[in-house]
């Protein structure tokens, strides 16, 4: 079913047109990304969509009560509430539901007034109410929103946790979480990969390939893309253009069809020209003069193809070393890290050998202090502990996520030629042009300058340091998927040693052979790529659980030992109970046995007579006899009693 069309849209800015005659479509269930440079008019798109923008021409066609969720790249959730309180807000309507059921119930307990028809009436109006709480998740709420909040990180966060509380990044992913929670028809996202840590964004990887709607993203995150879309569409040159696939298909689509629009053209132009040096070595000759004016026709009535544009500009750059480094870089010894205001250390017993070629990435999750360690590393912070030592010959070049470094005051052509006030402006200019700053663009101030070109800026910088020790903090936020080609490539050809942190995994597989994964007590030193390292840490999981199932079998079958023994002890005692209960009765017996032949000892008749006397006295001593022995034998089996 088709949820949302949209017909010949187009939008400009003033004089500047950002989209031309746009066709799209939206199905149940599709999965679509909307991929293109920055400032083609992505965001501009989502938020026509999702009406929070006007268009200039066009139409927009979408069912009836469509629902829509939209998550823009700046959204912050503000609220006095608590995560708790705010999260549940989504689900008031059941909440609703609930308090009418128990109001029925109520009824019911107090029914003995209503007569059997009334109480049968109100009987199949709970049945509906409890089905229709039960249909849309009436008993189910409360562990989704856990499941949602344990997937975005606040599994930590207390129910009375406010949000006023919370950091910036925090409240959007808190808001992206309600968002989900709400479920709409159709789900907007606008770079919803902000702020994710690696952890994080492969939860939400899963939540959205199994999410009941329809959703739309754009995203500079090419891994992420490759796991949730199967549709993308492509601004370019304020159009736009459909494919399907994944944004790896996509790529590989787009390169066949420029391949085959260039044969296509080529193949036209030697024919054009063919007939045009038919028609200029024939046109006067009277005898070929008609076949020439035919071939004249044939050409002037001929669709003529434009040669195929191909990819738009790109930045183009390397990063050269003024000299090269010793084989020993960097050595991190046992650091540890706390602000002054806090008692805690945000890490500690960090330890780290970088030698020179090495392409290391720090992955761990948001919070645990990867970007502190990196200032750490270049000094803008004090570690509390350990040391820091640098190699031979080692000049670091830092990329700050934040562009703190950048001057808001400055040119974009003052932010480098102040700092290399020797270099002449014609080359200041060709470095910015090779960033993608031609004409005027290099008198716009820096504070004017959205977040992709800021991040060309720095990058720009950075590659004037001609740094042998790049470390480079989320260098791919802000730039958009052909920048970050751009980036990579110059990264691979680096004759340096490079120390980053990046959440795009995708970069990370590109440029890291070694990954240094912190952890809340605990670090780890992954030799090989990012796909390395996840499959190792897939491989320590499975060995994990192997060892918990085998260390659970082992405590079961120890459980089932102890079971079987002390059912054994148990058989034991009670059979040593019973000989002991036998050997009682039979003494019993025996001393009865004893006290009976005494006593006929003392009658006249038997102490008269020798014989009888005599034979009495033999049988009293036989019993007296066994009756020794069965008191032995007692006492043994007491002992052997007590031994259990």
């Amino acid at each position: 079913m088709i949820l949302m069309q949209l017909t010949g849209i187009s939008k400009s800015f003033g004089a500047e047109e950002i989209l031309n005659n746009i066709k799209l479509e939206i199905k149940d269930r599709d999965r679509i990304a909307i991929v293109g440079r920055n400032g083609a008019g992505k965001s501009t798109l989502l938020k026509i969509m999702a009406h929070q923008e006007t268009y200039d021409v066009g139409d927009i066609f979408q069912t009836k009560q469509l629902t829509i969720g939209y998550l823009s790249q700046h959204t912050e959730l503000e609220s006095e509430k608590t995560i708790w309180n705010e999260m549940i807000d989504v689900f008031e309507p059941l909440i609703a539901q609930e308090k009418e059921l128990r109001a029925v119930e109520q009824k019911m307990a107090d029914a003995h007034h209503l007569s059997q028809g009334e109480y049968e009436k109100l009987l199949a109006s709970y049945d509906q109410l409890q089905h229709t709480y039960d249909e849309n998740g009436g008993y189910t709420y409360e562990a989704e929103i856990r499941s949602v909040l344990n997937g975005l990180h606040f599994q930590d966060y207390e129910d009375d946790t406010s949000i006023t509380e919370l950091s910036g990044g925090q409240k959007t992913r808190l808001a992206l979480g309600k968002l989900l929670l709400s479920k709409p028809q159709l789900l907007i996202l606008d770079e919803p990969t902000n702020h994710l840590d690696i952890e994080t964004l492969a939860w939400l990887e899963g939540y959205l390939t199994n999410y009941p709607g329809a959703v739309v993203i754009v995203s500079h995150d090419r891994y992420f893309l490759d796991k949730t879309v199967n549709i993308v569409y492509e601004i370019s040159r304020h159009t736009i253009k459909k494919y399907y696939g994944t944004y790896s298909k996509y790529l590989e689509l787009r390169a066949q069809e420029y391949e085959q629009e260039l044969k296509e053209y080529e193949k036209q132009q030697t024919e054009i020209k063919k007939m045009e040096d038919f028609i200029q070595r024939n046109i006067v000759r009277a005898s070929t003069t008609k076949r020439a004016q035919s071939r004249r026709k044939q050409l002037e009535k001929m669709d003529v193809l434009d040669r195929p544009l191909g990819d738009e500009a790109s930045a183009t750059f390397t990063f050269e070393i003024n000299k090269r480094s010793g084989n020993d870089v960097l050595q991190v010894t046992d650091v540890a890290f706390g602000y002054d205001d806090s008692s805690a250390l945000l890490f500690k017993h960090i330890s780290l050998r970088v030698e020179r070629g090495n392409r290391i990435a720090i992955v761990g999750p948001n919070g645990i202090g990867k970007t502190t360690l990196l200032k750490v590393i270049t000094g803008k912070l004090a570690q509390n502990k350990g040391t820091i030592q640098l190699g031979t010959n080692v000049q670091i070049g830092y990329y700050d996520q934040e562009l703190a470094d950048l001057s808001s005051n400055k040119t974009v052509l003052q932010e480098l030629w102040d700092e290399y006030p020797t270099v002449m402006e014609k080359d200041i200019r060709t470095m910015l042009g090779n960033f993608l700053f031609s004409g005027d663009d290099v008198l716009k101030p820096v504070h004017s300058l959205s977040g992709g070109e800021k991040a060309r800026l720095a990058l720009a910088k950075l590659r004037m340091q001609k740094a042998n020790l790049l470390i480079l903090d989320e260098p791919t936020n802000h730039l958009d998927i052909d920048s970050k080609e751009v980036l990579e490539s110059a990264l691979l050809d680096f004759p340096g040693t490079i120390i980053f942190v990046s959440h795009d995994r995708y970069f990370i597989n590109k440029i890291a052979d070694h990954i240094f994964e912190m952890d809340t007590d605990s670090t780890e030193f992954y030799l090989g790529d990012y796909d390395y390292y996840v499959d190792k840490k897939q491989e320590q999981m499975e060995l994990k659980q192997l060892e918990e199932t085998s260390t659970q079998n082992d405590l079961q079958e120890s459980r089932k030992q102890n079971f079987q023994e002390e059912k054994r002890r148990q058989s034991e005692i009670r059979k040593i109970e019973r000989q002991i209960m036998k050997v009682e009765e039979t003494i019993e017996e025996l001393e009865t046995t004893h006290e009976m032949l005494e006593l006929d000892m003392t009658k006249p008749e038997i102490f008269q007579d020798h014989e009888r006397a005599l034979a009495l006295t033999k049988e009293v001593e036989q019993v007296k006899l066994q009756l020794d022995t069965k008191m032995k034998e007692w006492e043994m089996l007491q002992e052997q009693l007590s031994a259990f």
